[in-house]
């Protein structure tokens, strides 16, 4: 995962955690505007996401945060 990614997924886990709690879920969708203006890192967050690690639809933002700090 480019670094670009990887610190635009922390720093929106972040922002939804501080307003909304620890319990807050996200779905990738939650990293990018609603228009579609960079398909291949949306393509690159969704294989990281379903592909690769087979995440439901919706994850918890702090279990998502971990997994990107760890490098997974």
């Amino acid at each position: 995962m480019r670094a670009s990614l990887r610190n635009k997924i922390i720093e929106v886990c972040d922002k939804k955690m501080a307003l909304k709690g620890q319990s807050v879920g996200l779905s990738f969708y939650a990293f990018f505007a609603n228009k579609n203006d960079d398909p291949e890192l949306l393509m690159e967050a969704a294989t990281w996401w379903i592909k690769t690690h087979q995440l439901d639809h919706f994850e918890k933002a702090i279990k998502i945060k971990k997994m990107v700090e760890k490098g997974l």
